[in-house]
């Protein structure tokens, strides 16, 4: 059987969680710095890169949504994450991205 991947779940609550841009995925700054984003991580590659993690996040998103079968949940088709790992995501994103991680996830 394949192996299963999921992401961490946030050890942390309040301003200390962030979204991902691309994925809308939630954990701490920290769990982004040491892993990255597990669905974003190929093409945005925060792991390790605190600018880069700072540019990639934000904390300012609404809903948390709590993910342990994407390919079947309704709520996963719905908010486009069938094919994202099971894990704790943000329902939306108000922050503004930057242009130069819009164009990261565009190409």
């Amino acid at each position: 059987m394949g192996e299963i991947y999921r992401a961490e779940v946030p050890r942390a609550f309040g301003k200390e969680l962030v979204a991902c841009f691309g994925c809308r995925l939630i954990k701490s700054r920290d769990q982004f710095m040491s892993n990255g984003c597990e669905n974003c991580e190929e093409f945005l590659d925060m792991a390790g890169d605190r600018e880069r993690v700072a540019s990639c996040t934000t904390s300012e998103f609404s809903g948390i949504i709590s993910v342990m079968d994407p390919a079947t949940s309704w709520v996963c088709k719905w908010k486009h994450l069938s094919k994202a790992i099971p894990g704790c995501y943000a329902l939306g994103i108000s922050a503004r991205m930057d242009p130069d991680v819009q164009d990261m996830l565009e190409n």
